[in-house]
Formats: C-alpha cells, structure tokens, sequence
C-alpha cells in the first residue's frame, strides 16, 4: 500500500503517502493500480511530495483487458499499489513482438522496457513526428523505419513507402536494408542537375490536369482555370506540323480575327489588333504576308489593313471574308477523340497551345481578362526555357498507374522498390511544393482509381512538411488541398500520411488534425507548444510541459497505436542519416 485517497478531483487523485519517500526510487510516470474488489482503475503518478502524491487516472483492467479513459473513478477505500510487470504489459504492450508488431524503442520510465506497437494500428493511420532541429527527427524517422524492415523475421515487402526528402539526407540510412532481406529495395531520384547521381525525377506532362498545371503555374485566381483547360484539349491537337494541326490553327486564328474585325472598334484599334495577333500567331498560310488575290492585282494581307487619312479601313470587307475562308466548321467543337489521344508532348508545345487558348477564348479583345491570363502564358514560357523544365521531359509515353509502377521498379535488377525516396533538396521551395503536391495527388488519383480498393496501400512522408502542407490558398483556387484530402479521404483509399516537421504551427490545420499517432520529441516554441495542446487530440498539460525538456532522442509517443502516452527513447538508426550538424570545433581549430 502507498497509501490513502485523501481528494478526488476531475481525473486527478490526491494521496497521503504511508511510505518514506526518501527510500523509494522515482516515481514520477510509474502506473499504480486503484483496487476495489474486482475493479482496477489504473493511474500515472505526476507529482510526489514527501508526504503526498497526485495520479491521473489513465484506465482500466477490466476482463484482461486495459480499457483507456477515466469514466470510472476510483473509491476512497481503494488499495493503492504499483502496477506489475504483468499487468503494465496489457498498457504498453508485451516485451517480445509478435507477427504484425514492430519495435519502436525503450520506455525512460521502465528501464530496459521494448516499446513493441502493432504495425496496422500505426501505419493505417496517418501520422506526425514533431520537434524541434537538434531534437533527433531524422534519426527518428529513419530509426522506425529501419526497425519496420529489419525487427522481424517477416518485413513487409508489399509496402510502398515514399519519402520526400528536403535535405537529401536518407540514403545513407536506407540504402543497405538490403543485406538484412534481398527483397527489401531502395530507390531514389534527385533533382541535382548538376552532379546528379542517381535518377532525376521526371514527371510526364501528359499525365498533369487542370489542377496540377494550376499549382505549376501559381494560379492565383479561379477565373485563369478555363484558359488552362482550353490549352490541356489543345495541346494534343495542336502538337506536330500535320495538314490537319496547320489546318486546325488556321481555324483558331480566324476566329479570334473574325471577333476583332467585328468588334465595332474604330479602324486604328482593329487594324493594330489584328496585326498584334498575326506578328504572334500565324501558320505559313496565315500571317502578315499572306497574299490576298484580287482580280488585276495582288497585295499582302498587311497591306490590306491600310487606314486612309480619313481613319477609314477601306478593305475590312474584304479582309474579313479572306479571313472566314479558314474558319472550319467542323472544327467548332473538339472531339474526344482529340483530347484523349495518346500523345507525348513538352513544355514548349504546351505554351503554344497556351497562347492560342489565349486568343481562341478572344481575351485579346478585354486588356483586364488579357492581362490575366498572359501572365499564365508567361510563367509557362519562364519554365520551358528554364532548366527546370528537364523535370517535366519524361522520354516516352506512359500513362498513370504504368508511371508510378515504374517509380517502384528498380531498374538494374527488376525488382519492387519498397521505399522510394524523391531527393527535393536541389529546388526551390515552391517548385519543390508543387512536385510533391502532383506526385502525392497522382498517388491518391491512382489508389481512388483501384477497383480492389486498398489493395496497393501507399505512405507519403515529408519531411519538413511545414514547408509544403500549408494554409494554401488551393481551396479558394481549386477548391481543395491534396493534403487536406488524403487526410480526410485516403484511409479508405489505403493512402496514409506522415508528417514531419520542426513547425507544427505552420501546417495545415486540416492535415495535422487528422493525424492519429504522434510522436513529439523536444519542442520549445511557445506558439507550437500551444499549437501542440489546442490541435493534438487527447494531449494533457502534463505532456506538453514535458515536451520542453526531453533529451535528443527522447519523445513521448501517443495516439490510437498506443493506448497511454509512452515516454520512450528511439535507438539511434543504424547507419545515421546524413542530418548531423556542423561541428565547427572541428572546422574552425583542427
């Protein structure tokens, strides 16, 4: 007995101690049992004095079973003793790991004590790492992973892990795990064009929709949308220089000519738009120098927008019927067949199908909607002309779900890649944002599109995800975010989330809201502690303050795989990543 109930408030049981304390071992964080007969309430002791004692009720054992929460209360005629060894095994888990179960670390309350947690109660579900630099996240991360593959007899070969990789800083951690089982693979792309050394990462264009070519081109008003589905069905149409394209062009072009000859405009505004639109688009058939044919002589469509000194277009008849005689009637709507003809196409054919979305939707004729939608078909041109466009110049065709089967492929041996890690550490942070947006996007598109849904489950993990899942304005642009949707959407679909980041107050707060297992190592801002406590389900004020002083490697772990809050210690991984810091002791004197 340690002694009698003396206050019971909320959750919280108040103890006067018949023991010596000053001859006990710490008690802080050790679980006691409230016996009652053939009840135990079992609780966490969080303040000793040397006379009293504060426990929070934590559960139940009822039926052999421990049942988490404080709907039953201890009576004050309670015995009051320390948990065994037996029974702190139904709370934590049991010391040697079953099939199904992964080791995680060591409890920093129960000394040498496996913290062993069953890998579906984890892994289908999404989950955050949190803490601050310096705190031992990478390390984490790799640590659990490495134990996913390596403290079983039976890894899981089927997974499909794929790791977002800020500072390139994994491989050393992963790339081994293949001595440990030769099914077990490790792929990586970079996007070091400079010294790359591995794959680059490629996306196919083809491949990207309205949405992702929105993100690509940070599209910041919903009404620039229909320039960029305009310029998707034109891009398959408008790609090579068939009689057909020149053709379908030509036709374009007129109508958007058409439109400005019979604006009503005064002469000087129709003559210097129709110039404007022909010094930009033209074929070999239609341009400035195009001859028009008259009975007794011949001059050049430039010649023809000639404006007296009346200001009178004295030929816009007859420009305007030369101008109709390249309006194709049977292209007045594109066909399916247009669109969804298999087709590799580049960056630089896509802006040119940009441009005559431009003039095909006739903005020319509103300088506000112009300007609007331009600066799209500038930003398109800034990145086909940039090196960054290498990572959209995929070599041939391939559709979806063939796209990410080879992402998973090694290719020297054949062989199924269970993680894959994208390298993101050579871009800029908004391009580095947009491509795993896309990737993540196209490997929910992929899973929602399985007939056996859940079948081909897939992690998504990030690292320094307050960088990428943000408060974006996608919602008012797309009316999403995808990594608001795979939290709220992709456990049925089999697509879970992993969160790491040093900045939880920066995430979204949909992503992190659905989050279901937490592992928080040393955090010290006061505005993420607060975040940490208002966001974070079933967290107490205990825990949070705990979280301001816990050692490198060190982290309190909770969520529905573990049923209390579990101090522990993450081993480190075996190689380390490469996420060391600078050691100027080093640098500076030797």
């Amino acid at each position: 007995m340690l002694g009698r109930i003396i206050e019971i408030i909320d959750n919280q049981v108040f103890i006067k101690l018949d023991i010596d304390i000053n001859n006990q071992t710490n008690l802080i964080n050790l679980h006691v049992i409230f016996e009652d007969d053939i009840k135990k309430i079992v609780g966490e002791i969080v303040n000793v004095g040397q006379d009293k004692m504060t426990v929070n009720i934590v559960g139940e054992l009822k039926d052999n079973k421990f049942l988490p929460g404080f709907s039953t209360k201890p009576s004050f005629k309670s015995k009051i003793r320390i948990i065994t060894l037996e029974e702190l095994e139904k709370i934590l888990g049991p010391q040697t790991p079953s099939e199904g179960q992964t080791f995680f670390g060591y409890s920093t309350v129960y000394e040498n004590y496996r913290i062993n947690v069953g890998v579906n109660d984890f892994f289908s579900n999404h989950f955050s790492i949190l803490g601050n630099s310096g705190s031992g996240k990478s390390c984490t991360v790799a640590s659990v992973i490495q134990k996913l593959f390596t403290s079983t007899k039976t890894p899981p070969i089927k997974s499909n892990i794929f790791l977002f990789d800020a500072y390139g800083e994994y491989t050393d951690a992963f790339s081994n795990l293949t001595k440990f089982n030769q099914n077990i693979m490790y792929k990586t792309f970079t996007t070091n064009l400079q010294n790359p050394e591995t794959d680059i990462i490629k996306i196919p264009l083809w491949l990207l929709d309205v949405d992702d070519i929105a993100l690509l081109l940070d599209v910041n008003s919903p009404n620039q949308l229909p320039i960029i589905e305009k310029a998707l069905k034109l891009v398959n149409i408008l790609t090579g220089n068939t009689e057909e394209t020149i053709k379908r062009k030509n036709d374009i072009i007129a109508r958007a000519l058409e439109d400005i000859l019979l604006s009503g405009a005064n002469s000087t505004k129709i003559r210097d738009q129709v110039t404007a639109v022909l010094t930009k688009f033209n074929t070999r058939d239609l341009n400035l120098e195009t001859q028009i044919i008259q009975p007794g002589y011949v001059r050049t469509l430039k010649q023809c927008l000639f404006i007296d000194k009346s200001g009178k277009f004295q030929e816009i008849e007859l420009v305007t019927e030369f101008i109709r005689s390249f309006i194709n009637k049977d292209f007045d709507e594109i066909r399916s067949s247009d669109i969804d003809e298999k087709k590799v196409y580049t960056l630089k054919d896509l802006e040119e199908a940009m441009e005559f979305a431009l003039i095909s939707e006739g903005i020319l004729k509103s300088e506000k909607v112009y300007d609007s939608a331009n600066v799209l078909n500038v930003r398109l041109h800034t990145l086909a002309n940039s090196e960054s466009s290498v990572y959209f110049d995929y070599p041939q065709y391939v559709d979806r779900i063939d796209y990410i089967k080879n992402l998973m492929i090694d290719k020297s041996s054949g062989r199924k890649c269970q993680i894959v890690n994208f390298n993101i550490n050579y871009i800029d942070d908004r391009l580095a944002k947009v491509i795993t947006k896309i990737l993540s996007r196209m490997l929910f598109l992929v899973a929602v599109e399985n007939n056996n849904r859940g079948s081909i489950p897939f992690h998504i993990i990030i690292e320094e995800a307050h960088r990428y899942v943000q408060k974006d304005r996608d919602v008012d642009i797309l009316g999403y975010n995808i990594f608001e949707r795979i939290t709220k959407e992709g456990r049925k679909y089999g697509v879970f989330l992993g969160l790491i980041t040093q900045r939880p107050s920066e995430l979204s707060d949909t992503a992190i809201s659905q989050c279901s297992n937490f592992i928080i190592l040393r955090t010290l801002h006061p505005k993420d502690l607060d975040y940490i406590r208002n966001m974070v389900p079933n967290i107490s004020i205990e825990v949070v303050q705990q979280l301001k002083s816990l050692q490198p490697g060190h982290c309190i772990a909770f969520g529905s795989a573990f049923k209390v809050p579990i101090s522990m210690y993450v081993e480190l991984p075996n190689p380390t990543p490469n996420s060391n810091n600078v050691n100027l002791g080093l640098i500076w004197y030797h």
